[in-house]
């Protein structure tokens, strides 16, 4: 099977080159960037209301000294709603997801940042 030429495209195509049953359910668990903690709770809320609960992240960062001067937000403190759901993982269930997902907490600031599955 051929999949879009995008990064979701391409990593449908690495799980299912790994031998992954695209056939059955697996959970998908999606990554939302939010600025900020109250960003954050209003995003969870916002999901959570329109049938997507999920969790609050907040990760510290850890500054790698060596790269911090090129990038120096790359390793500042980050906030991510993350969101699970058991769907079949195809290209137009991932994009119309991330589509949905966006329109909930775009209004909060926060943006769909990827997904993974765990195999």
């Amino acid at each position: 099977m051929t999949y879009p030429d995008d990064a979701d495209g391409q990593a449908i195509a690495e799980i299912a080159a790994a031998g992954v049953d695209l056939s059955q359910p697996l959970i998908i668990r999606f990554a939302i960037a939010v600025p900020n903690q109250s960003s954050a709770e209003a995003s969870l809320h916002a999901l959570a209301q329109n049938g997507y609960p999920g969790e609050i992240d907040f990760d510290e960062g850890e500054p790698d000294f060596d790269e911090a001067e090129d990038d120096p937000e790359e390793f500042g403190p980050m906030w991510t709603v993350y969101v699970e759901m058991v769907e079949l993982l195809t290209y137009d269930n991932v994009i119309r997801i991330q589509n949905e997902l966006d329109q909930l907490v775009e209004p909060h600031g926060g943006k769909c940042d990827g997904w993974e599955v765990a195999i």
